[in-house]
């Protein structure tokens, strides 16, 4: 019963905001042939200080870890999407528990709204609260600040044990922390995700998003807790954050374009990942990908292009890795194009005008270098350039090997510094 209320209430606050909705999907881009360009640029912006304050203690909620706080966040959200002046949500220092909620706009005012965190906010353990695969929801908003020293905590530890994606590749993920779906012209900063059930931040549908100065921690052995997954959005800009997870750092999945990723320290984790592509039919190609002046410590993978096999065609294309310090990395420099399954049919994703450039530091595996492709579209215009990794072995027996880089239909063209010597 307690669900079903939660359920209700949510459908009847958020209906008065739905009614605007139908001008929310494509208000803030204009079409041309290069497909959109972004009306206004956020980058620096940060809270209105004349904003008026739309607290959260005003509107009935409790920092005290254990009432769950739903109705008073969505209450206080109304209020400020529906004012006509800059508005900004303020979640004070306390500790609020709450289940799934939702800010959906559009909202009333020209300037973006801001939402400031300045508490811990504590996701619900009952994994039955959650009919939908996120947690904290914003959807169909233009103009977002998302900014504070607070904390998500999606108290990941106490679900994770339901997760079954190790052996089920059909699993169903468990909700993220934050999902930015339908948002345009955002800026999220300062805030730390910890323990999310799954991803920490996931962003699709969406455009003009800048990510900055965050800190995503969750175990080493946490399942598929992605720092932030970017899938059907253009324009994504991350920067000087720090990472560390039981997955990929960062995830690009299809229909992403024009991703920028620059002073990341990315581990533990799986690396910095295109992919996985190629799961399900009618993906969008991947395009438009830099990845600068990053660092890997301590991760399975570092700079990683992974498809499915057997897959439907699609590209990733116009990728570069640059500027990369790999510090312990397993893997440091992978295509693996028969990603997460045994199947003896080739992916059809098509990988093309891939760059490495300047990437140095330390291997564990030996093979530093593994371009796997796929014998039906075969990767082309692979460049290697600068590449500069010793071999470091925890293992005794291992520390005599010789490193070395392995390519399978791929043709690779090569320049500068080559440890391991480039594959012919």
């Amino acid at each position: 019963m307690a669900i079903a209320g939660r359920c209700k209430v949510k459908t009847v606050v958020l209906l008065g905001l739905a009614l605007l909705s139908c001008v929310a999907e494509g208000a803030v881009l204009e079409g041309n042939r290069d497909g959109f360009r972004v009306r206004r640029n956020l980058a620096d912006a940060d809270a209105d200080a004349d904003a008026t304050v739309f607290d959260v203690m005003t509107y009935g909620a409790k920092a005290d870890g254990k009432t769950d706080n739903f109705e008073p966040f969505v209450k206080a959200w109304k209020a400020a999407c529906s004012a006509s002046a800059p508005a900004t949500l303020v979640i004070p220092r306390g500790t609020y528990l709450t289940g799934p909620v939702v800010f959906q706009g559009p909202c009333k005012s020209s300037n973006p709204i801001a939402v400031k965190i300045e508490g811990t906010i504590k996701a619900t353990t009952d994994i039955s609260e959650y009919p939908t695969a996120e947690w904290i929801l914003f959807e169909l908003i233009d103009g977002l600040i998302i900014t504070g020293n607070g904390t998500i905590d999606g108290q990941g530890a106490s679900v994770w044990g339901y997760n079954d994606c190790s052996h089920n590749s059909g699993c169903q993920l468990l909700p993220a922390s934050i999902k930015f779906h339908r948002v345009n012209n955002s800026v999220v900063n300062g805030i730390s995700s910890v323990n999310a059930k799954s991803f920490h931040m996931f962003i699709t549908h969406s455009a003009n998003i800048t990510a900055h100065d965050l800190n995503i921690t969750a175990p080493a052995k946490s399942p598929n807790t992605d720092g932030i997954h970017i899938s059907s959005s253009s324009f994504v800009n991350i920067t000087n954050s720090n990472i560390g997870t039981g997955d990929d750092c960062i995830s690009i999945g299809q229909g992403a374009t024009n991703i920028s990723i620059s002073g990341v320290f990315c581990g533990p984790g799986h690396g910095i990942s295109i992919g996985s592509l190629g799961k399900y039919k009618d993906e969008k190609d991947v395009s438009g990908i830099v990845v600068k002046n990053c660092t890997l410590s301590n991760t399975t993978n570092g700079a990683r292009i992974k498809t499915w096999p057997g897959s439907p065609p699609s590209q990733a294309s116009s990728i570069t890795f640059q500027d990369i310090v790999m510090d312990m990395v397993q893997n440091p420099i992978i295509i693996d194009q028969n990603y997460g399954s045994h199947k003896s049919a080739p992916s059809r994703v098509k990988v093309s005008h891939v760059h490495y450039k300047n990437i140095r530091g330390t291997s564990k595996s030996p093979v530093a270098v593994s371009l796997s492709c796929s014998s039906e579209v075969p990767c082309q215009g692979v460049q290697l350039v600068d590449i500069d990794l010793a071999y470091k072995s925890t293992r005794r027996s291992m520390q005599n090997s010789t490193l070395s880089a392995s390519c399978l239909n791929v043709k690779v063209t090569s320049g500068g510094k080559q440890s391991p010597p480039a594959c012919p």
